[in-house]
């Protein structure tokens, strides 16, 4: 049975670093999608201090289409280009964004959501897989350190999909 060790995030590369080795051992072997993907928000958001939301959306050859989180109820879909999920998807850069409220376009699918950190999830081939999604009840929660953490784990989670041959 996995085990994930608790971390202090007051070394923030450490802590991330940390958590890639946790997320590289859950993932480890798994080929199915939706159970990483599911298993990767649940290790995520129970380690990460100061975050209300964590999770996917999928990339359905049209639209981003919500998958495995934790927290509140999410917006379903989400267009290309429309919001923070949208603008990474569509740009495939990562999007952080210390106050969601100046952030023009954002949707609100929790009110308590303040700052966001999105990444796009893009396969070997270029090819969008969906983006991962972050958000904090504070604003100014996500950094360069947390930029660079969450790339890393993103690859942890990439690396686990491309081994699997996933063609969701």
């Amino acid at each position: 049975m996995f085990q994930a060790e608790p971390l202090d995030f007051t070394d923030k590369p450490a802590a991330y670093a940390e958590l890639a080795t946790q997320a590289r051992g859950l993932l480890h072997g798994e080929r199915n999608l939706i159970a990483n993907a599911a298993n990767f928000a649940a290790l995520l958001y129970h380690a990460l201090p100061m975050v209300n939301w964590a999770g996917f959306y999928f990339f359905d050859g049209d639209e981003l289409v919500v998958g495995p989180f934790q927290g509140q109820t999410a917006c379903v879909r989400i267009a290309l280009g429309r919001g923070v999920c949208g603008t990474a998807a569509q740009t495939r850069q990562i999007q952080v964004v210390e106050d969601v409220n100046a952030f023009a376009g954002h949707i609100a699918c929790d009110a308590a959501s303040q700052s966001e950190i999105v990444v796009p999830l893009v396969r070997a081939d270029g090819s969008l897989l969906g983006v991962w999604d972050v958000d904090s009840p504070h604003v100014n929660r996500f950094d360069d350190a947390d930029r660079a953490g969450m790339e890393q784990l993103c690859a942890v989670f990439m690396d686990a999909v491309e081994a699997a041959g996933v063609a969701a």
